[in-house]
Parts: C-alpha cells; sequence; structure tokens
C-alpha cells in the first residue's frame, strides 16, 4: 500500500478548494448529516451536568499543566524511566521520524502497525518509514479508510467522516476485494479481519498519547475500537508519539479532562477502552510488548509557550468540538484547509507548524461567530487567537514579538497606505470633511464592485450630502 508524500499546503490552493468543496453536494451532505449528529450527542452527554463549571475545571487543569511545564516534563521523564520506558525528545517532525526509525532498525523490523495518532501525522511519519522500507498501517478504521484511499484525515477524531457508506463500500470493495454492501457490520466486521493479520505480524506497535500523567508516568489512551489496546501490547515493541502539552500533573487532574473530552468528542461519557499504561511487561505478565518508548515531540511548541496569549492554543484537549460546530468547517470540510489540523483549532495551530507565509490564509478562514470558543471544554479563546494571528498575518510594524514564522506574510502595501489614510483622515476634522465633501461629490463615480464582499450583496453607496451638511440643513 503507497502512503501519499507529505502534503505542503499553497496558500493559492484554499480558495478553490473552498469553491470545490461548497459545490459538491455530496460533500456538503456527508459533513451536514455527520456534524448535525455530533452536535446532538453532545448536547445530550452534558444533560444533567454543570458544564460551565466543568469547562472551567478542565481549563484550569491545562492553565496549571501549562504553568509548570517544564518541571512536569522532567517528572514524567524520571517516572517513565524508573517504569521501565525509554523517553526521546525530538525537536521538531524530522528529528521525531529519525527517532522511531532507528528504533524500528535496531530491531530490524519491516512492518509496523499504528495507532491514531495526529502528531504521527503531523510528522508525516507514515511517508518517512514507507521510505525507508517499513510498512506502517494504520488501525483505527477511519485511518485505514483514509490510508485505503491515499488521502489524508478530514477530521481529528473522525478521519474518515468525508465519506459515506456506499463510498467506503466501493473504497474496500477496490482495495481489499470485500463485496460491495451498506451493512456497516460487514464492512467493519471486513476491516477488522484484514488488521487482525497485521496485528499478529508486526514488528512494532506505534501509537499517540492523550494524556502523561507525571506523578505516575503513565501514557492514557482513549479509543473505541479496541485497535489501540491491540497496538500496544500484541507487537514486541511500542512507541507512543505526542505533543510536550500533553502532559498533565496527576490521574485526579486526567479523570476530569476525561470527563469533558468523550462527551464533547463522540458524544459518550466514556469510550469504549482507557488504556493506561505504565512500562513494559514485566515478570511472569503474558501479554505486553518488550520495550517501550515515548517519543515527546517539540515541533514549535516551545514558540507558542514563549507568548502569553498564544500560550492559550496549547490547552487543547484534541476533542474535535470546535470543528463540529464551526459553520466554515461543516460546509467545506477538513482537506480545505489542505493541513494536518483543520477547523478553528488547525487555523490557530498551524501557523505555527507552517509558518504565516504558508499558512496565512488560515486566520481568515472563519466567520468569527464564537461557536468554537464557546464549546470548547477547556476554554481556548479561538476567536481571539484568529484575530492576533491575522494582525500577525498583516503586522510590518512588529506590534508583537515575532513568535511565529512569516510575520506579515498578507501585508498588502496598497491596502496598508488605504488604511493610514482613513486613520489620518479620521484624527484630523479638517481632512475629514474636506474628503466627505468630496467624496460626496464624486459619488457617481464609486465603483459598483468593491471586492468579493460585493459578489452577492449590493455596495453601499455614498451619500449626496454629508453628515454635516445635512445637520446644518434641519438647524436653519
Amino acid at each position: 500500500m503507497s502512503e501519499q508524500p507529505p502534503h505542503n499546503p499553497d496558500v493559492q490552493e484554499f480558495h478553490p478548494r473552498a469553491r470545490a468543496a461548497i459545490n459538491n453536494p455530496q460533500i456538503r451532505q456527508n459533513f451536514r448529516r455527520a456534524m448535525d449528529g455530533l452536535m446532538g450527542k453532545r448536547k445530550t452527554a452534558f444533560e444533567g451536568w454543570d458544564l460551565e463549571a466543568l469547562r472551567t475545571l478542565g481549563a484550569d487543569v491545562r492553565r496549571n499543566a501549562l504553568a509548570n511545564l517544564p518541571d512536569l516534563l522532567e517528572q514524567l521523564e524520571e517516572n517513565l524511566t524508573a517504569n521501565g520506558v525509554r523517553v526521546h525528545w525530538a525537536l521538531d517532525g524530522e528529528e521525531a521520524c529519525r527517532i522511531v526509525t532507528d528504533i524500528c532498525r535496531a530491531r530490524d523490523a519491516r512492518s509496523a502497525i499504528k495507532g491514531k495518532s495526529m502528531v504521527s501525522e503531523e510528522m508525516h511519519l507514515n511517508h518517512h518509514l514507507e521510505q525507508h522500507g517499513i510498512e506502517a498501517l494504520e488501525s483505527d478504521l477511519g485511518e485505514y479508510i483514509v490510508q485505503l484511499a491515499g488521502e489524508t484525515p478530514s477530521h481529528i477524531i473522525m478521519p474518515a467522516i468525508h465519506k459515506n457508506t456506499g463510498e467506503i463500500s466501493e473504497l474496500m470493495h477496490e482495495r481489499t476485494g470485500t463485496e460491495r454492501s451498506t451493512d456497516v457490520e460487514y464492512l467493519t466486521a471486513s476491516a477488522r479481519q484484514q488488521l487482525r493479520e497485521k496485528f499478529m505480524r508486526a514488528d512494532v506497535g506505534i501509537s499517540g498519547v492523550n494524556f502523561a500523567v507525571a506523578e505516575t508516568g503513565t501514557l492514557c489512551l482513549v479509543e473505541n475500537e479496541g485497535n489501540g489496546r491491540m497496538t500496544t501490547t500484541v507487537p514486541p515493541c511500542h512507541i507512543a508519539v505526542t505533543g510536550i502539552e500533553k502532559v498533565v500533573p496527576s490521574l485526579e487532574d486526567m479523570s476530569a479532562l476525561l470527563a469533558l473530552l468523550t462527551r464533547s468528542a463522540t458524544g459518550q461519557h466514556i469510550t469504549t477502552y482507557i488504556n493506561m499504561i505504565s512500562g513494559p511487561r514485566r515478570g511472569e505478565e503474558l501479554d505486553g510488548p518488550e520495550e517501550v518508548h515515548l517519543v515527546l515531540v517539540d515541533n514549535g511548541r516551545s514558540g507558542i509557550y514563549q507568548d502569553d496569549e498564544l500560550v492559550d492554543t496549547l490547552r487543547c484537549i484534541r476533542c474535535g468540538a470546535c470543528m463540529n460546530h464551526c459553520p466554515v468547517y461543516t460546509r467545506v470540510g477538513g482537506h480545505t484547509y489542505g493541513t494536518t489540523y483543520p477547523g478553528p483549532i488547525g487555523k490557530i495551530l498551524m501557523p505555527h507548524l507552517v509558518g504565516l507565509d504558508e499558512g496565512r490564509h488560515l486566520p481568515s478562514a472563519s466567520s468569527l461567530c464564537g461557536a468554537c470558543g464557546e464549546v470548547c471544554p477547556v476554554k481556548i479563546p479561538i476567536p481571539d487567537l484568529l484575530v492576533r494571528l491575522r494582525q500577525e498575518s498583516v503586522d510590518g510594524d512588529r506590534l508583537h514579538p515575532a513568535v511565529v514564522d512569516g510575520h506579515g506574510a498578507k501585508r498588502n502595501t496598497a491596502e496598508a497606505l488605504a488604511w493610514k489614510t482613513w486613520q489620518f483622515v479620521h484624527a484630523h476634522p479638517l481632512a475629514y470633511r474636506v474628503g466627505a465633501a468630496v467624496g460626496s461629490q464624486l459619488r457617481a463615480l464609486q465603483p459598483s464592485r468593491l471586492g468579493a464582499w460585493t459578489r452577492y450583496r449590493t455596495a453601499p453607496k455614498l451619500a449626496a450630502r454629508t453628515l454635516h451638511q445635512q445637520l446644518k440643513d434641519r438647524q436653519s
């Protein structure tokens, strides 16, 4: 199975992709149905709970963890090492891929089975392993479908949410020979059977991490299919990869976040499987890997951590609630963004990973309706951060320290001059009166189209007489 090479987002492609998605009724129907279902399930899951109090608790837990992040990471490494887990540090995705590859080579591994992990997508790990002769097969059903299609995930929780049952059936028929069917249980069982054979032969299991508990040296994985548990226990070597921000102080803190994560993500009170991994197989234990490795990935997170505002981005627990409630994401889908993390969280995270020069479209791909901020279980002020990044993208004067590569990438000299002129006119009464008078006299020359805004709207016309003139008329 050939893995697609990493996709480098092209800012020129975003708008054409968005138009194509909007004009694709199947895509819009798939997302609308899925998002409506997820929003309804989330609402039901929180009935009887003091949601705002729980959100405040979750936000406080994440703030506390981030405030003590360096110390917690050291504590995590110390306790994991004591538990027999080997800890590795990676400055960026490329170094993380090298570490994983070196571990595989040391075991002469030729195949790896992978649990769901957005950090591995961020690293383009599958492509890297394939280049080095190591087969990497996704075990999560959604990721498996996406891999069969040669695509990237369109949602951080449900990777294949852009496909309906008929499309999945046709794909599996073409790629694996299963019968065409709309029976979801049959399709799921067929995929499970195909994956089960791979589990038993895999040399290495690779997974993500939902939370890493510093006080006990425990890695927590949340899932519904059991593939995560198979990935971390059947192969003789388990490699976990995670961003450095996923650490939490204690199991008690993690329990509060779990209550928010599962309800916000899939509308479940609790997921089917919660895996707690604190080391490799010991003594007479009958299952579990011989080796466990944890790769802690920075990849721009330290830069975010240094900014008093943007550090809130690191609170994210990857529940996907912001996507499920976003009117833009629901209409254009995840692939339109062309990035690993789509939707509202991707708009504030990806500029740090790819730079504003490549991701300049992301902060502006929002109506700023505020829905994402209202549903975020850890109260990330996403709309405020979008405004901040919009300012950074056009800030030629560097009003903020340059913590994002590509600072000022969208700055347009003509637009900047127009706003400087507007500022001057509105700060000087004489200039304002003269400008208003001249504008009213030349209103016949005003164009009927004022950019994309007037594609579906009528452009407002300048008044024949200025406000000051009309007031004078009334007083006379």
